[in-house]
């Protein structure tokens, strides 16, 4: 399987969440960390952030993962 990397606007178009929150939930420890592109780029792995939205869909429907 290829990796792949989003960058925010992918990201925030996916989760549906602003850049303040996820930035917010990244420091409470609620949202995968990015990684690092080099300079002051960073993006997220794909599938961190698939496993991430399908726990939320878990949690909302009330059935553990």
């Amino acid at each position: 399987m290829t990796m792949m990397i989003l960058r925010l606007p992918d990201v925030k178009t996916r989760t549906g969440l602003s850049r303040s929150t996820i930035y917010l939930r990244i420091s409470n420890g609620s949202f995968p960390r990015p990684i690092s592109l080099g300079g002051h780029a960073v993006g997220w792995v794909d599938t961190e952030i698939q496993e991430w939205l399908e726990a939320r869909f878990a949690d909302s429907r009330g059935s553990a993962k």
